[in-house]
C-alpha cells in the first residue's frame, strides 16, 4: 500500500514547515489529490490516522479535495472530462489528449496554531 510512504512523506513535509515557522504542532492541513493521481483517498486517510499519532498532525484537522480528471485534445482544442488516463477526445475521437487536472497530489496548505 503505497499510501502509507505518501502518508510518512506529507508527515515528514509538515514537520518541516513546522519546525521553519517555529510551531510545535498543526492544527489543520488540506490536502488536495487528483482522480487520476492513482492515490486511493480512503487508503490514504486511513493510513494518516495511523501514522499521525504523536507527530505535529496528530490532532490536525485534515481537508482533503478531490480534484476531477480533465483533459485538453491538441488537435480540436476541446476540454472533456475524464476518469482515466486513456480516454479519447468525445468530439473528434482522437487520442492525441493532454491531461489537463487530475494528477494532483500535493499539501495545499498547513494552518499552525
Amino acid at each position: 500500500m503505497h499510501e502509507m510512504s505518501l502518508a510518512l512523506g506529507i508527515i515528514d513535509l509538515a514537520e518541516e514547515e513546522t519546525k521553519k515557522a517555529e510551531a510545535v504542532s498543526v492544527a489543520e492541513i488540506e490536502l488536495e489529490i487528483g482522480e487520476l493521481s492513482g492515490v486511493v483517498v480512503e487508503a490514504l486517510e486511513f493510513a494518516l490516522e495511523v501514522a499521525v499519532k504523536e507527530t505535529v498532525l496528530d490532532g490536525a484537522k485534515r481537508i482533503i479535495h478531490k480534484i476531477s480528471g480533465q483533459a485538453g485534445c491538441n488537435d480540436c482544442q476541446n476540454v472533456f472530462s475524464v476518469s482515466d488516463l486513456y480516454t479519447p477526445c468525445p468530439l473528434c475521437c482522437g487520442f492525441n489528449t493532454r491531461i489537463i487536472r487530475g494528477l494532483e497530489l500535493r499539501v495545499k496548505s498547513l494552518i499552525v496554531p
